[in-house]
C-alpha cells in the first residue's frame, strides 16, 4: 500500500458516499509512520443503496500514480483493500428475554431435595445461552442467583465475539489481493 494513497482512498469514499446520500462515519484511523499516511481506518456506513455503494468499493483499489515519497521509483502501482464487516450490535440485558424452569436439586438435602423443585433453569431466549443454580434451598434465591450468572455469562460471551470479530477484521490486513482490483484510480498523490 502507497503511503499517502489510503488517506486520498478513504477522502473519495466519503465524497462518494456523501453524493450518494450514505452517511459514512470514519470510526478510527491508524497513522503509518509517515506524516499524512494511514496503516488502516475503519468507517461505518448507513444509509439507503448501501450495497451498490459496497459492492463498488469492497475488493483491492488500484492507484496509478508516481510516489511523492520515492520520486525516482519505477514502480506505480499502488494498491489498497477495502474489506466489509457486519456490525454486531451488544444485547441489552433484559429480564424478560429469561425463560425460568424450576426443577428438582440434587446433592445433599434430604426429603426436600426430593420433593420441593428448588433448582432454577435459566435460558436466555435471544442467544440461547443456559444457566443452573441450586446452590440454596430457596426457590426464590436459586431464581436471583440464576439471573446473576445468567447475565455474567452473556456479558461474557458478548465480549468473545467482540474479540473475534476485531481479530477476523485485523487478519484481513494481510489478505490484501495485489491484482484483478474492482477499481482502478488514476490521479497525482
Amino acid at each position: 500500500m502507497l503511503p499517502g494513497c489510503s488517506p486520498r482512498v478513504q477522502n473519495l469514499m466519503l465524497k462518494q458516499a456523501k453524493q450518494q446520500g450514505i452517511q459514512l462515519e470514519v470510526l478510527e484511523n491508524k497513522a503509518g509512520g509517515l506524516n499524512g499516511t494511514l496503516l488502516s481506518a475503519t468507517m461505518m456506513a448507513t444509509g439507503n443503496n448501501l450495497d451498490a455503494f459496497v459492492k463498488e468499493w469492497t475488493g483491492t483499489i488500484q492507484w496509478i500514480a508516481q510516489s511523492p515519497y520515492r520520486k525516482y521509483h519505477k514502480r506505480k502501482n499502488w494498491f489498497v483493500g477495502v474489506s466489509v464487516f457486519d456490525v454486531k450490535e451488544l444485547m441489552q440485558w433484559n429480564p424478560k428475554d429469561v425463560k425460568l424452569e424450576t426443577c428438582r436439586s440434587s446433592g445433599p438435602g434430604g426429603q426436600n431435595v426430593n420433593k420441593v423443585e428448588t433448582a432454577v433453569r435459566g435460558t436466555h431466549l435471544p442467544s440461547g445461552l443456559q444457566v443452573m443454580a441450586m446452590d440454596t434451598r430457596s426457590q426464590l434465591e436459586n431464581k436471583k442467583l440464576c439471573l446473576a450468572r445468567l447475565e455474567a455469562k452473556i456479558l461474557i460471551w458478548q465480549t468473545e465475539q467482540l474479540i473475534e470479530q476485531q481479530q477476523s477484521q485485523w487478519q484481513e490486513h494481510n489478505a490484501l489481493e495485489r491484482g484483478n482490483p474492482v477499481k482502478t484510480i488514476r490521479a497525482v498523490i
